[in-house]
């Protein structure tokens, strides 16, 4: 669009996909409209322009993105979006309609690292990022809203990092790649919020493509978008959100990537990722002997089989039978169950119910300790899978939990 229709409001007739049970529906769509409105009602003038980040769920992969190896997320229909006009007098003005309060005002040259700000340090982290990298970022009002559930692992704060690298990119002129406001995204969440993720997240959330799952080398960030049709194999990839918040800043998941560093210390390579299959029950050994403690032994041998399993699932993908996929991604949940210890009831539950009522697999997806599982099942058997898993969950006196399609989705683009 032209600066001046920028500034002319939205198209009030713009849809969007927007996912319900097992399906999506695509219905008039007013939040692009409405977010101009708040914006306009916080900060006295309109936005120069809409932006849209999705979250996303992964696929195969997990804990090795830190660990240099591979992951294979696909980005969701449910996105963080942000109204966003620039300033020049160092202010930083930030609001979200998701959560409780008014605006937060910063001054960017005083942003510094842990310094809190409970939601508002995912964008003002980056921010700060973008100013320690040489940008020339000088202030911003922004209006923030989600569709990401957050607490899930579907990665909510990773997409409102990457809408806020993404528009500021734009309208500062930045001319930064995808990858690159990957990198921005994760400095920010590493060392402005403190988690110590790997790049998985904030690289689905600005890279990935529509129909399509994301065959990421974290090591060097090369990536290949990998079709991925489940309707035209008469399948479903179903999320199912357990409820259960997580919150990866407690400790547990740093604990894990220490345990991971350690092992690799002690094996004396780079990272896991230089660790072949082939040469794990050797490596696991001599950790033994080296007295390491049994939790860094368990840690390797998930990250390298994840890793295996990631190139298992790609080979399946590219001979076009998916379906041989989900035996994999059982594999990966007793992994991800028994050696790294991230998992908890409500997704134990949910794999095992799924595959009882007829799932061809099942995984917790994302860092554990609550949010989602994922379940590739047959399209025609989807709602009957979501009913036995709804039922196993009320029989066992946990809340209910929300259950939809993962639809492949755009990443990170520009609405208005």
């Amino acid at each position: 669009m032209t600066e001046s229709a920028e500034r002319t409001g939205p198209d009030p007739a713009a849809t969007v996909t927007v996912t319900e049970p097992y399906g999506t529906v695509t219905e008039p769509y007013g939040t692009v409209t409405e977010l101009y409105g708040t914006f306009a009602e916080l900060y006295g003038g309109e936005p120069h322009g809409v932006w849209a980040a999705p979250g996303r769920v992964n696929l195969i992969g997990e804990y090795t993105d830190f660990n240099d190896g591979f992951v294979m997320p696909l980005a969701l229909p449910h996105t963080a979006r942000a109204a966003v006009a620039p300033r020049t007098d160092g202010v930083l003005r930030l609001h979200s309609s998701d959560v409780p309060g008014g605006v937060v005002s910063l001054r960017v040259e005083e942003l510094a690292p842990h310094s809190g700000h409970g939601w508002a340090a995912y964008p003002a982290g980056v921010v700060w990022a973008l100013r320690e990298a040489g940008h020339p970022v000088t202030g911003a009002d922004i209006a923030l809203t989600s569709t990401v559930p957050t607490g899930a692992g579907l990665s909510s704060s990773a997409a409102l990092e990457t809408v806020t690298a993404l528009a500021l990119n734009d309208l500062f002129g930045l001319g930064l790649s995808g990858p690159e406001l990957a990198v921005i995204g994760r400095r920010a969440e590493n060392d402005f919020v403190g988690v110590p993720c790997g790049i998985m997240d904030q690289m689905a959330s600005a890279c990935c493509t529509e129909g399509h799952a994301l065959h990421l080398d974290t090591r060097d960030l090369t990536l290949r978008q990998v079709p991925f049709d489940l309707a035209a194999q008469g399948l479903t990839l179903l999320v199912v959100d357990t409820r259960v918040k997580h919150a990866l800043g407690d400790g547990a998941y740093a604990e894990r990537r220490a345990g991971c560093e350690e092992g690799a210390r002690l094996l004396g390579i780079p990272t896991l990722r230089d660790l072949p299959y082939d040469g794990l029950d050797a490596a696991l050994a001599t950790l033994a002997d080296a007295g390491a403690d049994e939790s860094v032994i368990r840690y390797v041998r998930h990250v390298v089989g994840d890793n295996r399993r990631v190139e298992q699932v790609i080979a399946l993908l590219d001979a076009g039978d998916v379906r041989a996929a989900g035996p994999v991604l059982d594999e990966g949940h007793r992994s991800l169950r028994d050696d790294l210890r991230v998992s908890c009831p409500e997704l134990d539950l949910a794999v095992a119910s799924a595959g009882e009522a007829g799932a061809l697999g099942a995984r917790m997806t994302g860092g554990g300790f609550g949010g989602s599982a994922i379940v590739l099942v047959e399209a025609a058997e989807a709602d009957a899978v979501a009913e036995a898993v709804t039922k196993a969950f009320a029989a066992a006196g946990h809340a209910a939990p929300g259950i939809f399609a993962a639809i492949p989705s755009a990443g990170a683009r520009r609405l208005s």
